[in-house]
């Protein structure tokens, strides 16, 4: 019998082929936790691809929505309140190990007060810290690295609040959760929402697991849903039927060419 994880597999494996990726124009995604370069080229990307009569207006609107997107985490950053911090720093055994962003958004630490997190990206988080704590701290060697809770909804095996790493995929965050609950999930009607705000969805979603892109390239953020609709008994049904029509017509096809008769 397969495992949920080998469904999800077979499941994104057998979807058909899509020009429409994560980014709705063909681009280097960039790192697995973009940097503030990687982020300034693809606005540049962007901007040339709205001033082209190449794309239809649909594409644009995605490219126009990504763009936002964007000029968000370049402005205000990537950390939001509830996001936690791993830390360490050589030679403080006293420091936390993992902090909890505070509203600023900042981060506090009991020795040195509060730093604030505003405008850094996730890339920049360990020149950050070292910068700040160079205040108090001697040449620190520091190593940090943001965590973001998503919620994964719906259609999956195991519903419920993950806390990853940025620089995980996406398709990785659903089989933690145990992927597509059995017989039920309709995979077709993935997407990923933000405060009730569909960010992607069917095809950005699939195509997304195909290219294996992880959550910073898809400027995902805490507080970001995944939601695997539940599949209506319609289309149980209509699964089924079209099941035992294809295997009717492969017992069709053997018994004309006489393999059924011998």
């Amino acid at each position: 019998m397969l495992k949920p994880i080998h469904l999800l597999i077979l499941s994104v494996l057998a979807l058909p082929a899509s020009s429409a990726a994560q980014l709705p124009i063909e681009t280097d995604p960039g790192r697995s936790v973009r940097t503030r370069a990687d982020l300034e080229r693809l606005l540049g990307e962007y901007d040339a691809a709205l001033a082209s009569p190449a794309y239809s207006e649909g594409v644009k609107r995605s490219i126009r929505a990504d763009r936002e997107r964007i000029r968000t985490r370049l402005q205000e950053g990537d950390f939001r309140v509830g996001d936690r911090i791993a830390v360490y720093v050589q030679g403080e055994p006293n420091f936390p190990d993992t902090l909890v962003v505070q509203p600023g958004p900042s981060i506090s630490f009991e020795n040195f007060g509060d730093i604030s997190l505003h405008g850094v990206l996730r890339a920049e988080l360990e020149p950050h810290l070292y910068q700040e704590l160079s205040r108090f701290i001697r040449s620190p060697i520091v190593r940090a690295n943001g965590l973001m809770r998503l919620t994964l909804v719906g259609g999956i095996r195991t519903p419920g609040f993950y806390t990853v790493p940025p620089e995980t995929l996406l398709g990785d965050v659903i089989m933690m959760a145990g992927g597509p609950s059995t017989g039920r999930s309709d995979f077709e009607g993935i997407r990923i929402q933000r405060a009730g705000r569909v960010l992607y969805e069917d095809r950005e979603v699939e195509a997304a697991l195909r290219n294996a892109l992880t959550l910073d390239q898809l400027n995902l953020q805490a507080g970001d849903q995944i939601e695997l609709p539940l599949a209506s008994s319609r289309n149980v049904l209509q699964n089924v039927l079209a099941v035992m029509g294809a295997l009717g017509t492969v017992t069709f096809i053997l018994f004309q060419t006489g393999v059924l008769r011998r």
